[in-house]
């Protein structure tokens, strides 16, 4: 992984060991991380069984926190026999871990694009032939290549 040192030290002192988020009292560049805030994406919280950094269920804690965010888009997973490493990184992220986060980002990418797309439809009855010839944004979506994952996933 390419983090420096302090970047490391600092995160598990604000994370770990004050336990800032939950408080309510973490701050980024100079403004209160606010959890309530997040209302509108999809959280899928990953832990490896044998994770002798974080501990079981310290994800999972995440998904409670998250007040505002409605259950249907929160989703846990705990790998079974993964280090903290192994969730991350390996056969097993690779077999196992990788198609969940796949399947998982596109569930909710097509949950995301159902109202969007009856919108459209409904624009097309209502618009000029004029506009037809402007391309709308499910075709738009339609047409772009599909959604990979970062290379580093595997």
């Amino acid at each position: 992984m390419d983090l420096t040192a302090e970047f490391y030290l600092q995160t598990v002192e604000t994370v770990f060991v004050e336990h800032l988020l939950p408080k309510g009292e973490m701050m980024h560049r100079g403004k209160p991380v606010d959890l309530r805030a997040i209302r509108r994406c999809a959280i899928l919280a990953v832990e490896g069984e044998k994770d002798d950094i974080s501990g079981v269920s310290q994800t999972l804690a995440a998904l409670d926190l998250t007040v505002n965010l409605p259950s249907s888009k929160k989703a846990y997973h705990l790998q079974k026999g993964a280090g903290h490493y192994g969730v991350f990184n390996g056969s097993r992220f690779r077999a196992e871990i990788v198609p969940r986060i796949a399947a998982f980002i596109r569930t909710h990418d097509q949950a995301a694009r159902r109202p969007a797309r009856a919108a459209v439809s409904e624009r097309k009855q209502s618009t000029s032939k004029a506009s037809a010839v402007v391309p709308s944004a499910a075709r738009l979506r339609a047409s772009a290549p599909p959604v990979q994952l970062h290379s580093a996933l595997g």
